[in-house]
């Protein structure tokens, strides 16, 4: 009964040493059937890996990483599982966008196994089940977009297929952490195009930011333009309030210094002897007023009486005396201007005279 129990073990140990049938392991899952380690009774489970143990055909339990006993016969570890994170190349593949443009892509999968139970017992072969499913999504995700997009929303396209597979391999115990688009290639004609719509982009932003730098030139010179006018009209404006004052205060300084000579005038014809004073005065201003004919034209009007020069010293004594006599009754303006007319009276003789 012993030799047949021990016959009976070391053949179930035999089997359990030999490696998986070759139609069941492909290049694609070595590294999940990989060799496993024999029953030794007493394991060393390394960090960041889980075994997997069948207790007589059946799911046991799952050692942890360190020290761990084993019955031997019965016990049989089945699956080696690693928690660390695994990178997957998804191979190229060809999609077709929403404008009809084929398209050839491939990207990276980065993920986890976070349940080595499922990963072992969920599905046969984890990484070729997680990148068919990545290859699928991707058809279905750039079918949704088109080739502008495609390019513009890398990042939304990579979170949409890392959801969707995590969807998907929930039920087999791995995790998509992220997924990234390598490479993007497009048909050479459609390459050409998109050459051509960005050559066009360029000279559309080069004409728009000459005619706005032309824009921003006329408008510059406009505003000096009119800052200049602005100024200069406030240069006239002023030079035309000075020069007013200047006419104003010359106005008044010449009638106040008129205003003396008439108030030094009365006083001095008030004084003793004035009216030979004032006959002399009107005897010379007669003579040179004479002597000042046919200067300026050859048409000239004369009194008939020209050398009765005592004639006209007596009518203008008469006129003064006159003037005199009413400035007492005549306010004080009034009498100046009394005053000034036998002043003015030879200056306008002068003036009568014909072009």
């Amino acid at each position: 009964m012993l030799r047949t129990l021990c016959r009976t073990g070391g053949a179930i140990l035999l089997q359990a040493q030999r490696p998986a049938p070759r139609l069941l392991v492909t290049p694609v899952q070595q590294r999940w059937a990989s060799s496993l380690p024999m029953n030794t009774v007493i394991l060393f489970v390394p960090q960041q890996e889980a075994w997997v143990v069948e207790r007589m055909g059946r799911f046991h339990r799952i050692l942890e990483p360190g020290l761990n006993f084993l019955i031997p016969l019965l016990d049989r570890i089945r699956y080696v599982q690693s928690l660390k994170e695994i990178v997957i190349d998804v191979p190229e593949q060809s999609a077709v966008s929403l404008d009809n443009v084929t398209l050839q892509i491939d990207g990276v999968l980065y993920l986890r196994i976070l349940d080595p139970f499922k990963a072992s017992y969920g599905v046969e072969d984890p990484e070729y089940a997680v990148t068919q499913l990545a290859q699928t999504t991707m058809r279905s995700e750039l079918g949704k977009l088109t080739l502008d997009k495609v390019f513009r929303e890398r990042e939304s396209l990579n979170s949409n297929m890392v959801h969707s597979i995590n969807q998907a391999s929930d039920e087999w115990g791995i995790r998509c952490l992220r997924y990234e688009i390598k490479d993007i290639h497009v048909p050479p004609r459609v390459k050409e195009s998109m050459q051509m719509q960005v050559e066009a982009e360029r000279k559309k932003r080069a004409t728009v930011l000459e005619s706005e730098g032309s824009r921003e030139a006329a408008i510059n010179v406009a505003e000096g333009r009119k800052r200049a006018q602005i100024l200069a009209s406030e240069g006239e404006k002023a030079e035309q309030i000075n020069k007013a004052a200047g006419e104003a205060q010359a106005v008044i300084a010449k009638a106040e210094a008129k205003a003396k000579a008439i108030r030094m005038l009365s006083e001095a014809l008030t004084e003793q002897n004035g009216n030979a004073a004032a006959s002399l005065s009107v005897a010379e201003q007669y003579v040179s007023a004479f002597s000042n004919l046919a200067k300026q034209s050859n048409t000239i009007l004369l009194p008939s009486n020209t050398g009765d020069i005592s004639g006209m010293v007596s009518q203008a004594m008469t006129i003064y005396s006159t003037l005199s006599k009413t400035s007492q009754k005549l306010p004080p303006k009034e009498l100046q201007e009394k005053t000034e007319e036998p002043l003015n009276h030879l200056e306008s003789s002068e003036e009568q005279r014909t072009p």
